[in-house]
């Protein structure tokens, strides 16, 4: 068996509107779809500009409270410019965690937190270049 393509990643939320705003308000990714599962967890899917994969957003009140374990699950976004997406943040108050660093292939990188504790990578990538 070999798998087709990755169709979305599953990350449970404490909070889905003030996750939904994060990402929405901060981050410009779009909801596509909202609704509730069979099981009764609230779900959201999410598109990110320029790719097929989805992130979905899972809220489930009965289970508690989410709790990520530091360096444990990060999401990686390419940006345009860095230095203008720094300033975006600063002027929203989103806090700079870490960064910005310059790799040896020249990409620089930023990280910031997401509600709950989820970490998110913000890259610039050098023409030409497909990784970090």
């Amino acid at each position: 068996m070999r798998v087709k393509k990755l169709l979305h990643t599953r990350m449970r939320v404490s909070d889905m509107d003030e996750t939904i705003r994060f990402y929405t308000d901060v981050l410009g990714l779009e909801v596509m779809e909202r609704k509730v599962s069979p099981r009764g967890s609230h779900l959201a899917f999410l598109k990110v500009p320029n790719s097929e994969e989805l992130i979905e957003l899972c809220s489930f009140p009965a289970s508690g409270p989410v709790k990520v374990q530091e360096d444990l699950v990060h999401l990686a976004f390419e940006v345009e410019h860095l230095d203008t997406t720094i300033t975006a943040l600063n002027a929203k108050g989103v806090k700079i965690t870490d960064g910005p660093t310059r790799t040896s292939s020249g990409s620089r990188f930023i990280f910031i937190d997401a509600p709950d504790g989820y970490e998110i990578e913000l890259i610039e990538r050098p023409p030409g270049v497909a990784l970090v």
